[in-house]
């Protein structure tokens, strides 16, 4: 548990940084999008150009704002059910609870 402590304390645990396996699904659908991007790029104009480029930047803040709160709630939910885990007085019937 100490080494975790220590980690986080000098910034070396970064939960966002994952490295894509090659062969991975996700690593076919980032391609795929790439892939359909420059070809949208390719047929639109100057002006389609811009707008396009606007949207994928959108979406990517989109990602990242819902990365960020999903990892919010789950770290959340994590410490509750860790909580919960350490209630000894939580009606166990074993406990003469019920």
């Amino acid at each position: 548990m100490r080494k975790i402590l220590e980690d986080f304390y000098y910034g070396n645990i970064t939960p966002c940084e994952k490295i894509m396996r090659p062969d991975s699904t996700l690593q076919r659908a980032v391609n795929t999008a790439a892939q359909c991007e420059n070809q949208l790029t390719e047929m639109l104009d100057e002006v389609g150009r811009g707008l396009l480029t606007r949207l994928v930047k959108a979406q990517h803040e989109i990602d990242s704002i819902t990365a960020t709160e999903n990892f919010i709630l789950g770290f959340r939910l994590g410490v509750r059910l860790m909580a919960e885990c350490m209630d000894e007085d939580d009606g166990d019937i074993r406990n003469g609870g019920g």
